[in-house]
């Protein structure tokens, strides 16, 4: 079973549509070992302090968190983001993890070059890889995407457009 490290933006962006059927979290519980920072955990239960979809999303993960490992590792001085994306991009190269899930847009050129061996996939690819794998329909994920795009306003940004186009029917 592949090891993937899990960033707070990916995880609010799945908790989203946690509950939903099918529920990409759940599928990623089944499929992968799970490892969250506890910097990351510490960033979801300050989000689950809102009362907005952001923070009920976060709660829907924390509710989870039994499903999941929680691991603490030590800060790169170094590293230009904040605790969560240190502690998250730190763990996937201490565990040599296979995958890191990361929605930082915005970042994620940073967040590859500083990832050792571990392959960085965002929530549209990773919801590309189940429909390949034949875990969710191309139609389940358009779906899903555009529930999470919706709330995460994700709306223009090129990347999740891409991939969304990348889940049209032929």
């Amino acid at each position: 079973m592949a090891r993937l490290i899990v960033d707070a933006s990916a995880l609010v962006s799945l908790g989203i549509v946690t509950g939903d059927d099918p529920d990409p979290l759940a599928l990623c519980l089944s499929r992968y070992e799970v490892v969250v920072p506890t910097a990351v955990i510490d960033e979801l239960r300050e989000i689950a302090s809102y009362d907005d979809v952001h923070g009920h999303a976060a709660s829907a993960v924390l509710d989870q968190a039994k499903s999941f490992t929680t691991q603490s590792v030590d800060l790169d001085a170094e590293f230009p983001l904040d605790d969560g994306e240190n502690a998250a991009v730190s763990l996937a190269n201490e565990l040599d993890a296979g995958l890191f899930l990361c929605d930082e847009f915005n970042q994620l050129g940073l967040i590859h070059a500083s990832l050792a061996d571990t392959r960085l996939v965002t929530t549209p690819t990773l919801l590309s890889v189940l429909v390949r794998t034949e875990h969710l329909s191309a139609a389940e994920a358009r779906l899903l995407l555009n529930k999470i795009s919706d709330a995460r306003s994700w709306g223009a940004n090129s990347y999740v457009q891409r991939a969304r186009s990348l889940l049209e029917e032929p």
